[in-house]
C-alpha cells in the first residue's frame, strides 16, 4: 500500500514539473499554427464523426486541441495547445495541462474537442482562472457510438468532449487531475 501523503506529494510533484511547461517556448506553438492545426483537426473530426458537424453548429463555441500529448510509466503527463472557435472565428487559446499517477505505461497523441453548448458553460470558461475538468459546468464525453447516435433533441448537457485521431498505447489506471488555462498567443 502507497502512502497517502508519498502520493500526494508525486501528484504535487507532477503537476509542478506539467505546468512548468507553459515556461518553455521551444515547446509553444505560435497563433497561426493552432489555427491551422486547429481547422484541420475539426476538418478531421466532421470527417470521422459526421453527427459532430450537427453539434458545431449548436455550440456557443468549440475549443479544439488538434494535438495532445499523453507519457507517462508510473507518473504521467500530458500538454496540448487549442484555439476556442465560435463560428469560424478564434477568439482564444488554451493549453491543457493534466498529471496523473498510478499503474500506467505508455505514450500516445490524441485531439480532443470541447462543445460548449451553453452561453453560461462558455462564460465559466472565460471568468475561471482555468477550467478544470470534473468541476465546473457538466461535461459528457462522448464515445463513437455515442457520437454517431446523437440528435439536436440528445444535445442537453452543458459541454461534450470528442476525443479523436489517437495514435500511440497508453493503457493503466489512476487518478488524473486536467486543467484548461487561456495563453495569450
Amino acid at each position: 500500500m502507497v502512502n497517502p501523503r508519498f502520493a500526494a506529494f508525486v501528484v504535487a510533484l507532477a503537476l509542478a514539473l506539467t505546468c512548468s511547461l507553459n515556461a518553455r517556448p521551444a515547446l509553444a506553438a505560435s497563433a497561426a499554427e493552432i489555427n491551422r492545426d486547429a481547422t484541420a483537426a475539426l476538418a478531421k473530426l466532421y470527417e470521422a464523426h459526421p453527427n459532430t458537424r450537427q453539434m458545431a453548429a449548436r455550440a456557443k463555441g468549440i475549443l479544439v486541441f488538434p494535438r495532445v500529448y499523453k507519457a507517462g510509466f508510473m507518473l504521467g503527463a500530458q500538454y496540448g495547445e487549442g484555439a476556442l472557435r465560435r463560428g469560424n472565428k478564434t477568439v482564444g487559446y488554451y493549453n491543457t495541462v493534466a498529471a496523473s499517477y498510478g499503474l500506467q505505461a505508455g505514450a500516445q497523441a490524441f485531439g480532443y474537442a470541447l462543445f460548449f453548448m451553453t452561453d453560461s458553460a462558455l462564460a465559466y470558461l472565460d471568468k475561471s482562472d482555468g477550467f478544470e475538468i470534473g468541476s465546473g459546468p457538466s461535461v459528457v464525453v462522448l464515445d463513437e457510438g455515442m457520437a454517431k447516435s446523437m440528435t439536436s433533441t440528445t444535445l442537453t448537457q452543458d459541454v461534450y468532449a470528442v476525443i479523436f485521431d489517437q495514435k500511440g498505447l497508453m493503457g493503466g489506471l489512476g487518478l488524473q487531475g486536467s486543467k484548461i488555462s487561456k495563453v495569450a498567443k
